[in-house]
């Protein structure tokens, strides 16, 4: 089932963000720390995106116009999340995907905040937010989906060989 297809018809009384379930996904992250902790180990900027859903200004991020073959991973925890095989240009000024590495390693939450029906994207194994997904855009990917994830979320580890084949070690 996919993950668009739990629509609210009544946007009010729903919560501003709830857990959407999936087979794919860990039941909590491996990863827990606490706000002190993180600001220790993530900038300003890295703090106020994956630890409090910020947004970076489009157009202003590391990795929304590279084409650098390679593996995307979360920047607060490490785990693999992208590969540069699923990245496409969908000139929105944050780096797209159509999919992630595998399904397990991004969990989804209802966001209804901003005055929107979104879905969050978070790293399973560490609960940071990484960006949101969307669907039925018109872009032509396999999945007609676009993860819009902040470069501020990832950090890019650069490969001579297929990402496709890469895994946590």
């Amino acid at each position: 089932m996919s993950i668009f297809g739990k629509k609210s018809t009544d946007s009010a009384s729903s919560p501003v963000a709830e857990f959407v379930p999936s087979p794919h996904q860990p039941a909590a992250p491996t990863v827990v720390k606490s706000d002190e902790e993180w600001r220790q180990e993530l900038s300003a900027q890295e703090f106020q995106v994956l630890r409090q859903s910020g947004t970076e200004r489009p157009y202003t991020g590391e990795y929304w116009d590279t084409h650098t073959k390679g593996v995307y991973q979360c920047r607060a925890c490490g785990a693999d999340l992208f590969t540069s095989n699923e990245k496409f240009d969908s000139h929105c000024g944050w780096p797209s995907f159509w999919a992630p590495l595998a399904e397990e390693k991004v969990r989804y939450i209802h966001d209804r905040t901003m005055g929107m029906a979104r879905i969050e994207v978070r790293c399973a194994t560490c609960d940071s937010h990484l960006g949101h997904v969307f669907e039925g855009e018109g872009y032509g990917t396999p999945t007609d989906q676009r993860f819009c994830i902040n470069s501020v979320s990832m950090k890019l580890v650069t490969s001579t060989t297929d990402p496709a084949d890469a895994t946590d070690g």
